[in-house]
Protein backbone atom coordinates (compact mmCIF):
# COMPACT_ATOMS: atom_id res chain seq x y z
CA UNK A 1 0.00 0.00 0.00
CA UNK A 2 1.15 3.42 -0.84
CA UNK A 3 1.16 6.28 1.61
CA UNK A 4 -2.55 7.52 1.07
CA UNK A 5 -4.88 9.51 3.39
CA UNK A 6 -8.78 7.94 4.33
CA UNK A 7 -11.33 9.81 5.52
CA UNK A 8 -14.35 8.82 7.41
CA UNK A 9 -17.58 10.67 7.99
CA UNK A 10 -20.17 9.98 11.24
CA UNK A 11 -22.73 11.36 11.35
CA UNK A 12 -24.35 10.75 14.97
CA UNK A 13 -27.26 11.94 16.93
CA UNK A 14 -25.79 14.33 18.74
CA UNK A 15 -22.45 15.38 16.69
CA UNK A 16 -21.32 14.64 13.16
CA UNK A 17 -17.09 14.01 12.79
CA UNK A 18 -14.87 14.26 10.11
CA UNK A 19 -11.84 12.10 10.31
CA UNK A 20 -8.73 12.38 8.11
CA UNK A 21 -5.79 9.51 8.25
CA UNK A 22 -2.77 9.09 6.74
CA UNK A 23 -2.53 5.11 6.35
CA UNK A 24 1.07 3.76 5.29
CA UNK A 25 3.00 0.58 5.44
CA UNK A 26 6.20 0.02 7.83
CA UNK A 27 9.64 -2.15 6.58
CA UNK A 28 7.85 -5.03 8.03
CA UNK A 29 4.52 -4.76 6.17
CA UNK A 30 2.21 -3.17 8.96
CA UNK A 31 -0.18 -0.64 8.95
CA UNK A 32 0.59 2.89 10.48
CA UNK A 33 -2.36 5.13 11.02
CA UNK A 34 -1.58 8.92 12.00
CA UNK A 35 -4.36 11.41 12.14
CA UNK A 36 -4.20 14.78 9.65
CA UNK A 37 -7.73 16.18 10.45
CA UNK A 38 -10.59 15.87 13.16
CA UNK A 39 -13.35 18.30 12.84
CA UNK A 40 -17.00 17.88 14.69
CA UNK A 41 -19.64 19.59 14.47
CA UNK A 42 -22.72 19.57 17.30
CA UNK A 43 -25.07 19.30 14.52
CA UNK A 44 -27.57 17.40 16.86
CA UNK A 45 -29.95 15.65 14.69
CA UNK A 46 -31.57 13.21 17.43
CA UNK A 47 -32.98 16.66 18.99
CA UNK A 48 -35.20 17.20 16.16
CA UNK A 49 -35.79 13.59 15.35
CA UNK A 50 -36.65 12.21 18.65
CA UNK A 51 -39.40 14.77 19.47
CA UNK A 52 -40.39 15.83 16.04
CA UNK A 53 -39.84 12.60 14.27
CA UNK A 54 -38.11 14.46 11.45
CA UNK A 55 -35.51 16.68 10.54
CA UNK A 56 -36.12 20.27 10.30
CA UNK A 57 -35.32 22.25 7.74
CA UNK A 58 -33.27 24.58 9.77
CA UNK A 59 -30.74 21.48 10.62
CA UNK A 60 -31.38 20.66 6.73
CA UNK A 61 -29.48 23.46 5.69
CA UNK A 62 -26.59 23.20 8.51
CA UNK A 63 -26.18 19.73 7.31
CA UNK A 64 -25.99 20.49 3.63
CA UNK A 65 -23.55 23.25 4.73
CA UNK A 66 -21.54 20.60 6.78
CA UNK A 67 -21.28 18.39 3.84
CA UNK A 68 -20.07 20.78 1.41
CA UNK A 69 -17.52 21.65 3.36
CA UNK A 70 -16.62 18.23 4.54
CA UNK A 71 -16.04 17.41 0.92
CA UNK A 72 -13.87 20.67 -0.07
CA UNK A 73 -11.63 19.49 3.11
CA UNK A 74 -11.15 16.27 2.30
CA UNK A 75 -10.29 17.49 -1.48
CA UNK A 76 -7.41 19.83 -0.06
CA UNK A 77 -6.14 16.77 2.16
CA UNK A 78 -6.07 14.61 -1.10
CA UNK A 79 -8.20 12.28 0.16
CA UNK A 80 -7.34 8.50 -1.62
CA UNK A 81 -10.62 6.99 -0.18
CA UNK A 82 -13.86 7.93 1.75
CA UNK A 83 -16.62 6.19 3.83
CA UNK A 84 -19.54 8.70 5.19
CA UNK A 85 -22.28 7.05 7.04
CA UNK A 86 -25.04 8.22 9.43
CA UNK A 87 -26.52 6.36 12.36
CA UNK A 88 -29.64 6.21 14.85
CA UNK A 89 -30.62 9.84 14.27
CA UNK A 90 -31.07 9.63 10.44
CA UNK A 91 -32.66 5.59 10.78
CA UNK A 92 -35.64 7.08 13.29
CA UNK A 93 -35.73 10.23 10.58
CA UNK A 94 -39.20 9.82 8.26
CA UNK A 95 -37.16 12.50 5.62
CA UNK A 96 -33.65 10.53 6.38
CA UNK A 97 -33.55 9.04 2.87
CA UNK A 98 -34.65 12.17 1.36
CA UNK A 99 -32.53 14.29 3.16
CA UNK A 100 -29.96 12.01 1.88
CA UNK A 101 -31.28 11.86 -1.61
CA UNK A 102 -30.94 15.57 -1.81
CA UNK A 103 -27.15 16.17 -0.11
CA UNK A 104 -25.86 13.04 -2.46
CA UNK A 105 -27.30 15.26 -5.30
CA UNK A 106 -26.25 18.07 -4.47
CA UNK A 107 -22.53 17.73 -3.16
CA UNK A 108 -21.98 14.02 -4.92
CA UNK A 109 -21.62 12.54 -1.16
CA UNK A 110 -23.09 9.17 -1.15
CA UNK A 111 -24.18 8.96 2.88
CA UNK A 112 -24.95 5.74 4.32
CA UNK A 113 -27.62 4.88 6.87
CA UNK A 114 -26.37 2.44 8.84
CA UNK A 115 -28.93 -0.64 10.37
CA UNK A 116 -27.87 -0.87 13.97
CA UNK A 117 -26.08 -4.54 13.56
CA UNK A 118 -23.38 -3.07 10.68
CA UNK A 119 -22.83 -0.21 13.14
CA UNK A 120 -22.06 -2.82 15.74
CA UNK A 121 -20.17 -4.89 13.19
CA UNK A 122 -17.73 -2.02 12.57
CA UNK A 123 -17.19 -1.26 16.16
CA UNK A 124 -16.80 -4.94 17.00
CA UNK A 125 -14.41 -5.47 14.36
CA UNK A 126 -11.77 -2.94 15.71
CA UNK A 127 -12.41 -4.81 19.40
CA UNK A 128 -11.58 -8.06 17.88
CA UNK A 129 -8.27 -6.69 16.42
CA UNK A 130 -7.20 -5.81 19.74
CA UNK A 131 -8.17 -8.82 21.85
CA UNK A 132 -7.14 -11.50 19.43
CA UNK A 133 -4.66 -12.16 21.78
CA UNK A 134 -5.90 -11.41 24.96
CA UNK A 135 -7.73 -14.48 26.99
CA UNK A 136 -10.99 -13.47 28.78
CA UNK A 137 -14.38 -12.21 28.09
CA UNK A 138 -15.06 -8.34 26.80
CA UNK A 139 -18.20 -6.22 26.44
CA UNK A 140 -17.30 -3.52 23.59
CA UNK A 141 -19.69 -0.54 24.33
CA UNK A 142 -20.53 2.06 22.27
CA UNK A 143 -22.78 4.82 23.69
CA UNK A 144 -23.87 7.74 20.88
CA UNK A 145 -26.71 10.10 21.41
CA UNK A 146 -29.65 8.17 19.63
CA UNK A 147 -28.70 4.13 20.19
CA UNK A 148 -26.09 1.95 22.14
CA UNK A 149 -24.34 -0.77 20.62
CA UNK A 150 -22.83 -4.16 22.54
CA UNK A 151 -20.36 -6.67 21.32
CA UNK A 152 -19.67 -9.71 23.73
CA UNK A 153 -16.14 -10.73 22.94
CA UNK A 154 -14.96 -14.64 24.42
CA UNK A 155 -11.41 -15.12 24.06
CA UNK A 156 -10.87 -12.79 20.56
CA UNK A 157 -14.01 -14.29 19.12
CA UNK A 158 -17.39 -12.57 18.44
CA UNK A 159 -20.10 -14.18 20.52
CA UNK A 160 -22.96 -12.05 21.08
CA UNK A 161 -24.01 -8.53 19.77
CA UNK A 162 -27.03 -6.19 20.13
CA UNK A 163 -27.75 -2.33 19.45
CA UNK A 164 -30.41 -0.59 21.56
CA UNK A 165 -32.46 2.84 21.20
CA UNK A 166 -31.00 3.81 24.46
CA UNK A 167 -29.16 6.87 23.77
CA UNK A 168 -27.86 10.16 25.44
CA UNK A 169 -29.94 12.18 23.27
CA UNK A 170 -33.18 10.13 23.16
CA UNK A 171 -33.03 9.96 27.17
CA UNK A 172 -32.95 13.58 27.54
CA UNK A 173 -35.96 14.04 24.98
CA UNK A 174 -38.17 11.43 26.82
CA UNK A 175 -37.92 8.95 23.71
CA UNK A 176 -36.42 5.92 25.72
CA UNK A 177 -38.57 3.08 26.18
CA UNK A 178 -38.65 1.19 30.06
CA UNK A 179 -39.09 -2.00 27.48
CA UNK A 180 -35.93 -0.97 25.82
CA UNK A 181 -34.15 -0.70 29.54
CA UNK A 182 -35.39 -3.75 30.40
CA UNK A 183 -34.59 -6.01 27.35
CA UNK A 184 -31.03 -4.64 27.63
CA UNK A 185 -30.22 -5.08 31.16
CA UNK A 186 -31.95 -8.90 30.69
CA UNK A 187 -29.72 -9.61 28.04
CA UNK A 188 -26.02 -8.29 29.76
CA UNK A 189 -27.30 -9.83 32.97
CA UNK A 190 -28.01 -13.68 30.58
CA UNK A 191 -24.29 -12.50 29.46
CA UNK A 192 -22.57 -12.43 32.77
CA UNK A 193 -23.72 -15.68 33.80
CA UNK A 194 -22.79 -17.58 30.51
CA UNK A 195 -19.16 -15.08 30.11
CA UNK A 196 -18.25 -14.13 33.69
CA UNK A 197 -15.58 -11.87 34.91
CA UNK A 198 -16.94 -9.68 31.86
CA UNK A 199 -14.53 -6.22 31.37
CA UNK A 200 -15.86 -3.29 29.62
CA UNK A 201 -14.25 -1.72 26.26
CA UNK A 202 -15.87 1.93 26.45
CA UNK A 203 -16.13 4.24 23.39
CA UNK A 204 -17.76 7.06 22.25
CA UNK A 205 -17.04 10.88 23.08
CA UNK A 206 -18.59 11.19 26.22
CA UNK A 207 -16.52 7.77 28.18
CA UNK A 208 -13.70 9.06 26.59
CA UNK A 209 -13.96 12.73 28.05
CA UNK A 210 -14.93 10.85 31.32
CA UNK A 211 -11.52 8.70 31.16
CA UNK A 212 -10.18 11.87 30.79
CA UNK A 213 -10.99 13.79 33.86
CA UNK A 214 -10.68 10.91 35.85
CA UNK A 215 -7.26 10.64 34.83
CA UNK A 216 -6.25 14.60 35.24
CA UNK A 217 -7.23 13.98 39.01
CA UNK A 218 -5.58 11.06 39.70
CA UNK A 219 -2.02 10.79 38.92
CA UNK A 220 -1.48 7.20 39.77
CA UNK A 221 -4.15 5.68 37.85
CA UNK A 222 -3.73 2.81 35.46
CA UNK A 223 -3.75 4.49 31.63
CA UNK A 224 -6.69 3.58 29.63
CA UNK A 225 -8.66 1.82 32.78
CA UNK A 226 -11.57 4.01 34.26
CA UNK A 227 -12.95 2.03 37.62
CA UNK A 228 -16.64 1.79 38.07
CA UNK A 229 -16.65 3.06 41.14
CA UNK A 230 -14.59 6.24 40.10
CA UNK A 231 -17.12 6.88 36.81
CA UNK A 232 -20.16 7.14 39.95
CA UNK A 233 -18.07 9.92 41.72
CA UNK A 234 -18.00 11.75 38.67
CA UNK A 235 -21.31 11.10 37.75
CA UNK A 236 -22.45 12.12 41.37
CA UNK A 237 -20.53 15.51 40.85
CA UNK A 238 -22.07 16.70 37.75
CA UNK A 239 -25.40 15.74 37.93
CA UNK A 240 -26.54 18.65 40.40
CA UNK A 241 -24.85 21.29 38.73
CA UNK A 242 -26.41 23.11 36.06
CA UNK A 243 -25.21 23.18 32.74
CA UNK A 244 -22.75 26.38 33.20
CA UNK A 245 -21.37 24.86 36.07
CA UNK A 246 -20.38 22.07 34.63
CA UNK A 247 -18.92 24.48 31.23
CA UNK A 248 -17.38 26.66 34.04
CA UNK A 249 -16.09 24.22 36.63
CA UNK A 250 -15.20 21.00 34.25
CA UNK A 251 -14.32 22.96 30.82
CA UNK A 252 -17.22 20.81 29.07
CA UNK A 253 -18.24 22.07 25.82
CA UNK A 254 -22.28 22.93 25.73
CA UNK A 255 -23.08 20.20 23.82
CA UNK A 256 -21.18 17.93 26.19
CA UNK A 257 -22.44 19.36 29.23
CA UNK A 258 -25.68 17.75 29.09
CA UNK A 259 -25.40 14.41 27.65
CA UNK A 260 -22.48 13.38 29.62
CA UNK A 261 -25.00 12.60 32.27
CA UNK A 262 -27.16 10.10 30.85
CA UNK A 263 -23.82 8.54 28.99
CA UNK A 264 -22.27 8.09 32.64
CA UNK A 265 -25.87 6.64 33.62
CA UNK A 266 -26.19 3.97 30.78
CA UNK A 267 -22.73 3.03 31.13
CA UNK A 268 -22.89 2.82 34.94
CA UNK A 269 -26.15 0.45 34.17
CA UNK A 270 -24.35 -1.36 32.08
CA UNK A 271 -21.59 -1.94 33.93
CA UNK A 272 -23.79 -3.09 37.00
CA UNK A 273 -25.58 -5.38 34.66
CA UNK A 274 -22.51 -7.13 33.32
CA UNK A 275 -21.08 -7.18 37.38
CA UNK A 276 -17.91 -5.53 36.22
CA UNK A 277 -15.60 -3.10 38.23
CA UNK A 278 -13.77 -1.28 35.73
CA UNK A 279 -13.70 0.54 31.93
CA UNK A 280 -11.16 0.10 29.49
CA UNK A 281 -11.22 3.54 27.33
CA UNK A 282 -8.75 3.35 24.36
CA UNK A 283 -10.10 6.37 22.84
CA UNK A 284 -11.62 4.52 19.73
CA UNK A 285 -14.66 5.29 17.70
CA UNK A 286 -17.22 5.07 14.81
CA UNK A 287 -14.79 7.13 12.88
CA UNK A 288 -11.42 4.83 13.32
CA UNK A 289 -13.48 1.95 13.07
CA UNK A 290 -14.58 3.36 9.43
CA UNK A 291 -11.22 3.90 8.24
CA UNK A 292 -9.73 0.69 9.17
CA UNK A 293 -12.55 -0.78 7.11
CA UNK A 294 -11.08 0.79 4.34
CA UNK A 295 -7.71 0.18 4.43
CA UNK A 296 -8.91 -3.71 4.57
CA UNK A 297 -11.01 -3.59 1.91
CA UNK A 298 -7.77 -2.05 -0.58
Amino acid sequence: MENNNYAAIDIGSNGARLLIKNVKEDSMGNMEFSKVLFLRIPLRLGKDVFTLGEISDERQRMMMHMIKSYKQLMKLFNVYKYRACATSAMRDARNGEKILKKIRKETGIEIEILEGGEEARLLYNNAIESAESVSGNYAYVDVGGGSTEISLLSNGQLVGSCSYNIGTIRLLSGAVSPDSVETMTRDLKAYAEQYPGIVIIGSGGNINKLSRMFHEKSKKSRHNILPVHNLQQIHDELKPLTIEERINLYSLKPDRADVIIPASEIFLNIAKALDCSEIHVPNISLADCIIDGLTTTD
